[in-house]
């Protein structure tokens, strides 16, 4: 959500911006904002003015008395008493008037960074950087399904009757591989300075609605039956909630934590369920990290962040490169984001494994998340990075480190994780 004052103060630099984001049909909403806005601070000031007078007139009612005034006296109560009814109105006019605000300014997308690429969707993302040579083997590799089904490592079918299409079990050294990664992530963030968090892994609508615009609600979120909970599709949503109204001290600044949940979505839209692998799933498992920063700091921390995500991934012989997403792929909260994508040397092209946020003070704002200096009291800036989400960081290692004859290598950072395993070796 962006600071009203820009919709005061410069309504056009805010139609631009909806502009650069492909989202026509939201700007009549700036327009509306600023109307109500007009409307709502006239009745606010109207109200000032009369709660100055009631407190002036009030003062009098008490000598009058003494000096035996009654007359006048139960005069300027009947005239404190229209005021009180004047007031009343006004602030039940001004309540409205903040509802028809508040969900306006709640779609209104938030400004975006000026070095963000113009574009309409995901085709027309900029490659930034490679890292590590993409190297095509000169033997067939086959779909990481079948991959793990050669070690007995995962069983589809019986997720499917147990809990239906997009879940799956895994099994022995697959599994294992699974929370050696997830424990490796946990560590390597750890020695990077952030504090480890394992957060609640239900949030309520208040959260939600704070961390994420409501199109990306709708698309992702299990909500429990009967209750004001959701699921989480990200540690990110909760982890960012825990500072929810919060007054953080200066002094504590950067938070930096890194944070273990199971993630919950429904994947609602184009790209649906994949029928054969865990490459888009309803459960997978991720170690994330999170930001909350000064706004003068939250571009360096940017930077720092999709490092490290490049960093990890290099670290278990995966080539990766960087996406900058374009205006039009952007979440309406975020003000830059680029993704991290694998390289895939079945498909012989990249896939995305990670992205990196940047969202101003939009989480902030919305939550109520500030702290207090010498500028006064201010909105902090909020960031979030995957650091590796299990299902698809598994599709990357086992087809970067598979062998001609069917074996995977365990990256040596892994190793200690595996009980010493260098390698898994086909079952069947």
């Amino acid at each position: 959500m962006i600071d009203i004052k820009l919709i005061r103060e410069n309504p056009e630099l805010v139609k631009e911006n909806i502009k650069k984001k492909f989202q026509d049909e939201k700007l009549g909403l700036v327009d509306e904002v600023y109307e109500y806005d007009k409307t709502y601070r006239e009745y606010k000031l109207e109200g000032d003015n009369l709660r100055a007078k009631r407190n002036d007139l009030s003062s009098q009612i008490g000598g009058l008395m003494r000096e035996g005034k009654k007359d006048e006296a139960e005069k300027i109560k009947s005239e404190v008493s229209e005021i009180n009814n004047r007031i009343d109105e006004l602030e039940e006019k001004e309540a409205r008037l903040e509802e028809e605000i508040k969900s306006r300014m709640m779609v209104i997308p938030n400004i975006i960074d000026s070095s963000v690429p113009i574009g309409k969707d995901d085709s027309e993302n900029v490659e930034n950087e490679r890292f590590g040579e993409p190297i095509v083997p000169d033997y067939e590799i086959p779909y990481h399904a079948e991959i793990m089904e050669s070690f007995s490592g995962w069983d589809k079918d019986s997720a499917g009757r147990t809990s239906g299409n997009g879940f799956y079990y895994l099994l022995g050294d697959i599994a294992r591989l699974h929370s050696a990664m997830l424990s490796y992530a946990r560590d390597f963030m750890i020695d990077k300075g952030f504090t480890y968090c394992i957060p609640p892994f239900m949030i309520r609508s208040d959260v939600v609605t704070g961390v994420m615009s409501f199109a990306e609600m709708d698309a992702m979120m299990y909500k429990i039956e009967g209750e004001d909970l959701y699921l989480i599709g990200t540690s990110e949503h909760s982890m960012i909630g825990r500072f929810k109204d919060q007054i953080i001290k200066e002094e504590t600044l950067p938070i930096t934590m890194t944070s273990y949940s199971p993630c919950f979505r429904k994947e609602v839209g184009a790209h649906g369920i994949e029928e054969r692998g865990i490459y888009r799933v309803h459960q997978f498992e991720k170690q994330e990290m999170i930001v909350i920063c000064e706004p003068e700091e939250s571009m360096d921390w940017y930077e720092k962040m999709w490092k490290f995500t490049v960093e990890l991934f290099r670290s278990l012989d995966i080539p990766v490169r960087t996406l900058e997403c374009c205006s039009g792929d952007l979440a309406d909260l975020k003000v830059k984001s680029c993704d991290v994508e694998a390289w895939s040397p079945r498909q012989q092209k990249y896939f995305e494994v990670g992205s990196c946020s940047n969202l101003g003070d939009a989480q902030a704002r919305r939550l109520g998340i500030r702290t207090k200096g010498e500028k006064g009291t201010y909105y902090l800036h909020t960031l979030n990075n995957t650091v590796l989400a299990s299902s698809r960081a598994m599709i990357a290692l086992l087809e970067n480190n598979y062998q001609s004859d069917g074996s995977v290598l365990i990256p040596k950072v892994l190793q200690p994780y595996m009980g010493g395993i260098e390698k898994l070796v086909p079952k069947k």
